[in-house]
């Protein structure tokens, strides 16, 4: 069945006009149905590298194209979108806590627990996950278990380019207060990140724990300690500071327990 969905997601994906005809339009509601009860992914794990779906981001940005704008009534509040919210929570048992929304074609699992919050269409919230008042979490963003997302946390979003990876955020993994993670960028499992640390695609991420350091980008390795930094760099105009961010060290083993997280950073005296 999965391939007769695909074949008609990709046909309307090639020609919008086959977006008229009832057979297709069922084939994006439905990818975006399965998405919704966390049976389809937008990037799924293969055991040793995160893969990109395309066919189901298309059928996300599709979805955009068949639905029509209508009034969302949440008394007092009302809304107007192309996206019905989520709904049934207490069946799905998951806490959610007002104003938090999360957009249909989400997948929130059980356990999670959603302060004022958003969660947006395609993205993947795993089970025991707190995503913390006014955290974002994006579009086809991938948060793992046991995730902490703390206070005003931003987890980009992607739709296209279609074969852009999303953020992945994995397992057990602490994320500091105002952090900002974009542009596909992957933290390993156990990983814990300070207050205000900021990860872009082309951000310099500094090993600074050995006696050399070793920088990377794109990715945080499992359980390290990362904190925001800078570094110097020539303009034309002069030498300024650019932000960067540290890997001061990794957690040990008594902070491998979620309760512990915060412990982790106070450890290497590191803000929350």
């Amino acid at each position: 069945m999965t391939e007769d969905i695909r074949a008609l997601v990709e046909a309307a994906w090639e020609d919008r006009e086959l977006l008229k005809e009832q057979e297709n339009q069922q084939a994006i509601r439905l990818v975006i149905d399965l998405l919704d009860k966390g049976r389809f992914r937008v990037a799924e794990y293969t055991g040793s590298e995160w893969m990109t779906i395309e066919w189901i981001k298309k059928a996300v940005i599709l979805y955009f194209l068949i639905q029509p704008l209508e009034t969302i009534q949440v008394d007092p509040f009302e809304f107007y979108d192309k996206i019905p919210l989520k709904k049934d929570y207490g069946r799905l048992g998951v806490r959610v806590v007002p104003h938090a929304l999360a957009r249909y074609g989400s997948f929130i699992a059980e356990g999670v627990v959603l302060m004022p919050s958003y969660v947006n269409i395609g993205a993947y919230v795993d089970s025991g996950t707190l995503v913390d008042t006014w955290a974002t979490v994006g579009s086809c963003a991938q948060i793992g278990k046991r995730v902490h997302l703390s206070g005003g946390v931003g987890i980009g979003g992607v739709l296209e380019p279609v074969q852009a990876a999303p953020v992945i955020i994995e397992d057990d993994c602490f994320i500091g207060s105002r952090s900002i993670i974009v542009e596909g960028v992957r933290v390993e499992r156990e990983a814990v990140l300070g207050a205000n640390v900021v990860l872009t695609s082309s951000t310099r991420i500094l090993d600074v724990s050995g006696d050399e350091p070793i920088e990377i980008r794109g990715y945080i390795p499992p359980h390290s300690v990362v904190i925001p930094g800078s570094y110097t760099k020539s303009f034309p105009a002069g030498d300024y500071q650019v932000a960067c961010a540290l890997i001061i060290g990794q957690r040990t083993a008594s902070t491998d327990r979620k309760t512990s997280l915060n412990q982790a950073l106070r450890e290497f005296d590191v803000p929350v």
